[in-house]
């Protein structure tokens, strides 16, 4: 069965950087789309990015634009977020999904079926 495990997140300074992972298993990695998406306390869950694994085509949300980059690595069926410049905005639960999505459509959170449990990412000084 189809199977994302994320991990990685942490506590982070203003200014600092981190990097999540998104382990996928379970399904044919070339064929799907891996997306992050977050949700702060009390707010909805959003779209960060995502990146096509056949072939490495990115979409960013405009908020993370410039700080965040999501990349792939296609012999361990991983997906990466590194995130620089982080803000305390950026504090929340991090999710990875998967699902065939095309990317144009990647950051809405409707059209995956598969979920990771999530990773806390808090950025506080």
């Amino acid at each position: 069965q189809v199977r994302i495990v994320e991990s990685g997140g942490g506590l982070v300074q203003p200014g600092g950087s981190l990097t999540l992972s998104c382990a996928a298993s379970g399904f044919t990695f070339d064929y799907y789309l891996i997306g992050w998406f977050r949700q702060a306390p009390g707010k909805e869950r959003e779209g960060v990015s995502c990146i096509s694994t056949r072939d490495g085509s990115t979409n960013y949300a405009a908020f993370v634009k410039g700080r965040f980059t999501i990349s792939r690595d296609k012999a361990n069926n991983t997906v990466y977020l590194r995130m620089n410049s982080l803000k305390p905005e950026d504090t929340a639960v991090y999710y990875c999904a998967g699902d065939n999505v095309h990317l144009d459509y990647g950051l809405y959170q409707e059209l995956y079926d598969y979920w990771g449990q999530g990773t806390q990412v808090t950025v506080s000084s």
